[in-house]
């Protein structure tokens, strides 16, 4: 196993910003290849995602259709009835989804809303299926509750560097960020924790994102890397596009850093072509959110993923009863026949 695989806490944007900048072929080669060493490179995590709470946010995340800082078309919605959460999550299992991840638009969840989300995670647990929930920032004790809850993971995005942090969100800090983090780590929750891309950041402001990333006492298990959804109303609509081999690059270093987390290809691929995603998926990108829909905007349609999946020879990942993501044993034609 070659060194750049090895797990480690004390990259430097340097030393990132220069794999960023590597050539491109060299860069892929390098990221295949840890893949292989920690993956089966023919198998796909697949997760599905619903906003259980939609819109009127206090938070004024620049990209985010659902801030009541912004005028957008999004609707404010009610938090969802648990049974209404269970016959979704029924629905993405059958469609090949081994996790199940909840979205709440707040800025931290109260403790009356806490407890309509445990309900959620306890019957998403019952149908088998790993549970993920995204809240906003919590508390050492708000955690403490949603791991004794049985919950897998938690999703909260640091979103692009302490540097450019504050052209994109004012009314929190990249430290109340970490906080929560840090609090979902010491209860031995697994993290979700990503960023967006696209922005108007820097080369330099991706890399710093990655190291925050990598640098984290444990590499979150799952680190989503999303493409900018430019949302009419929101402040980043209008941003000049992203070379699209910007994204690759960003997976495979993503990749290099943290060689056993599961890299997600996330918002954004509605808009790629196919050939874009198969780049993704060869610099190390393993998990995707199948479903139409992404919260509140539209996602790469179901029937499209099967259809690539199957010309790429992917296949789905299932999971044991303990949780552990194993190789479904099937054909390559992942999970069009189930039901």
């Amino acid at each position: 196993m070659s060194a750049v695989s090895q797990i480690r806490h004390d990259w430097s944007t340097d030393e990132v910003v220069a794999l960023l900048d590597s050539p491109f072929n060299d860069l892929l080669f390098r990221a295949q290849g840890v893949h292989r060493a920690h993956f089966d490179p023919n198998r796909i995590q697949v997760s599905a995602l619903l906003s259980v709470k939609t819109g009127a946010c206090p938070e004024d995340c620049g990209y985010c259709g659902q801030s009541a800082h912004h005028a957008t078309a999004v609707e404010r919605e009610r938090l969802l009835e648990v049974d209404e959460v269970v016959a979704a999550a029924r629905a993405a299992r059958a469609e090949g989804a081994t996790r199940f991840c909840m979205g709440a638009a707040w800025r931290s969840p109260s403790d009356r809303s806490l407890d309509r989300v445990i309900e959620m995670i306890e019957g998403v647990h019952a149908l088998g299926l790993e549970t993920c929930v995204t809240l906003g920032m919590l508390s050492g004790e708000q955690a403490e509750r949603l791991k004794a809850a049985g919950l897998d993971y938690y999703n909260h995005n640091l979103d692009t560097s302490p540097e450019y942090y504050g052209q994109v969100i004012t009314t929190h800090t990249y430290r109340e960020r970490l906080e929560t983090l840090a609090h979902v780590q010491r209860v031995g929750l697994k993290v979700c924790s990503g960023g967006i891309i696209g922005m108007g950041e820097s080369c330099r402001d991706r890399a710093a994102l990655l190291c925050q990333l990598a640098n984290l006492p444990r590499h979150p298990e799952s680190v989503p890397i999303n493409m900018l959804v430019q949302v009419e109303g929101t402040p980043l609509f209008g941003t000049a596009e992203l070379d699209p081999f910007e994204l690759v690059r960003t997976i495979a270093v993503a990749r290099l850093l943290m060689p056993a987390s599961h890299v997600r290809l996330s918002a954004g691929r509605r808009r790629m072509s196919d050939e874009l995603q198969a780049l993704c998926y060869l610099a190390g990108a393993n998990s995707v959110f199948h479903g139409d829909r992404l919260l509140t905007t539209a996602n790469a349609e179901a029937d499209r993923d099967l259809r690539l999946f199957e010309r790429l020879g992917l296949a789905f990942e299932t999971i044991e009863p303990e949780g552990h993501g194993v190789p479904r044993a099937c054909s390559n034609a992942p999970v069009a026949a189930e039901a």
